[in-house]
């Protein structure tokens, strides 16, 4: 993920927010399908209208999509479209592995907080108590500040040139921000989305648990949410047991770009799964069966700035309110995959839009199909 679109992605999120708040822009998108007299379409009428919205994932030839829409733990669609490999010409299915890029931040995020519930740590902690290498300019960041993006903290894809050939991983990133010499702005003042938070929580999860993040994860997070094919992936030490490849569109055909310089962090962005395993994830998170119910309300609810505003993200989630209620969504990136989550705790449902190709806003994609569910 580049310096240049980690910040493309948050100012983009940020302004969605924005308009859906002030203009009523979720509650009904011009020429989206939607439920018709607060009913729930026909499974046959969502899926022709699901096959409708991803059409262009069926394409001959091209990299495809897997769907899911859940409400309270049970599976209202699952589709699949296109090529998870177009090399291979493997088609994508609901078990196909994505790459989640950014929608992984909900999962470091939970790390995080199982570790609080046990009283391992707390949210306003000092970073530094942690990680002690942390540069001096920024011994007043919490844990608090890294999981709402209020740190102030440069990212760390900054310093990294296009041109390096080896892939930083999350204890690089800690050692990339040596290089600045003072925060954006004082912690707690201003929101920035920063992949670099999210990458020293990984390093704090492991100061915390004394396990690498990748068990962490695997061992408390995805075996006791029973999703045993899903992994923060590590090339030369785990595998993507039904893997997509990531594409992009050059001179008019598809090609494979799967990984960047960046590729190897984890807590940023590490996580492959399908919509499939996302399933088990909802019906974890409704079921609370990680953490606590006050807990993941606190994940749930936007952190409040120094100057009392909002800075419309949580634990993981971007956070914010439409006419249907609370709603969370994330939008995630990377080299070949574009990513779209969206949940509405109230109503226990949770949209999940995971693609093999760069380009697109599947966040916008899994809204409209959110819209055919709810009143």
């Amino acid at each position: 993920m580049s310096h240049q679109l980690t910040i493309a992605l948050a100012a983009g999120a940020a302004l969605v927010a924005l308009a859906a708040l002030a203009t009523g822009l979720y509650a009904q998108r011009p020429n989206a399908p939607a439920s018709v007299g607060g009913r729930s379409p026909t499974p046959a009428a969502a899926r022709r209208a699901v096959d409708s919205l991803l059409a262009d994932f069926a394409a001959p030839g091209a990299p495809g999509a897997s769907v899911v829409v859940v409400r309270d733990g049970r599976v209202l669609l699952e589709r699949a479209y296109g090529l998870a490999d177009v090399d291979g010409r493997v088609r994508a299915t609901p078990r196909t592995d994505y790459r989640l890029a950014s929608l992984t931040k909900e999962f470091t995020a939970t790390a995080v907080m199982l570790l609080s519930d046990e009283g391992k740590l707390t949210f306003d902690d000092p970073v530094s108590r942690w990680l002690p290498t942390l540069p001096a300019y920024a011994h007043g960041v919490t844990i608090r500040h890294l999981l709402t993006h209020t740190s102030g903290l440069w990212d760390y894809e900054g310093f990294v040139p296009d041109s390096q050939t080896y892939q930083v991983k999350d204890r690089d990133a800690l050692q990339l921000i040596q290089r600045a010499d003072s925060l954006y702005f004082p912690p707690g003042t201003a929101f920035r989305y920063s992949n670099t938070g999210y990458a020293l929580l990984a390093l704090v999860v492991e100061a915390a648990s004394g396990k690498s993040f990748a068990r962490f994860l695997r061992e408390r997070v995805f075996i006791l949410a029973g999703m045993r094919s899903t992994v923060a992936f590590e090339e030369g030490v785990s595998t993507v047991p039904r893997r997509a490849y990531g594409h992009a569109l050059q001179g008019g055909r598809w090609v494979r770009a799967d990984q960047s310089n960046t590729s190897a962090v984890l807590g940023d962005g590490g996580i492959y799964t399908s919509v499939d395993e996302m399933v088990k994830w909802s019906r974890a998170l409704f079921g609370h069966r990680l953490v606590r119910a006050s807990t993941q309300q606190l994940a749930w609810t936007s952190a409040t700035l120094a100057n009392g505003q909002p800075g419309g993200y949580g634990f993981g989630w971007f956070v914010g309110h439409d006419a249907r209620g609370l709603r969370l969504w994330h939008n995630g990136e990377t080299r070949g995959f574009t990513n779209g989550i969206v949940v509405y705790p109230r109503q226990r449902l949770m949209v999940v839009l995971l693609t093999n190709r760069l380009g697109g806003a599947p966040w916008e994609t899994a809204q409209r199909i959110a819209e055919l569910y709810l009143p």
